[in-house]
């Protein structure tokens, strides 16, 4: 097989952004996932965090993440996604816009005892017109919210995908992942189609 032929095989890769609120799952998400052990920057929550970090919702989480995550999954031969985990916490937002840099699309996981603490990311994508869906991460206290009323509560636009997932659960993680590949390559057509049109 020649250079040029053994080339042509090899997969995409395209960068995915897992962001969120302070204890959404975003490294369950990860770790879930990847076939390589997923890079994390865990450290333990600290006497500073007081009243900084609400663990209300989350009381038995004792670590945050402070950089990122790292993980990585072969969708297909053709596809490979490097994905990348934000900081849930707004004093960790500068360094967004390094992680999100060149970033295909987006998944904002959210756990629906704290929607707002998914608006910083919905912001910052919406902002930034980077396509992303939301992930409505099916913590087992957490009351159970139509989809429809969860997309409501978010004013988020209509062709927003917004699905049920579960962060512990690879097949469901993987449905997430498709999801939002889909969602990118439609888009990418209808802009396609739209720019022929004239």
């Amino acid at each position: 097989m020649s250079a040029h032929s053994s080339a042509a095989l090899a997969p995409v890769a395209v960068k995915i952004v897992i962001s969120g609120g302070f204890g959404v799952g975003k490294t369950t998400f990860v770790g879930a996932i990847s076939e390589i052990e997923p890079l994390v920057t865990e450290a333990e929550l600290t006497e500073r965090s007081v009243g900084v970090d609400d663990t209300s919702a989350v009381r038995a989480k004792t670590t945050t993440t402070v950089a990122l995550d790292f993980g990585r999954i072969t969708l297909d031969d053709a596809l490979l996604l490097y994905l990348f985990g934000t900081p849930g916490q707004d004093r960790f937002a500068f360094l967004w816009d390094d992680l999100v840099d060149g970033a295909l699309g987006a998944i904002v996981l959210l756990d629906t005892r704290r929607l707002e603490d998914c608006f910083p990311s919905v912001d910052y994508f919406e902002d930034h017109d980077i396509p992303f869906l939301i992930g409505v991460n099916t913590f087992e206290q957490a009351r159970r919210f139509d989809l429809s009323e969860v997309r409501d509560a978010l004013g988020v636009d209509p062709r927003v995908p917004v699905v049920e997932c579960d962060a512990r659960r690879r097949e469901s993680v993987k449905g997430v992942l498709m999801a939002l590949t889909e969602e990118v390559l439609a888009q990418r057509l209808a802009k396609a189609h739209a720019g022929s049109a004239w």
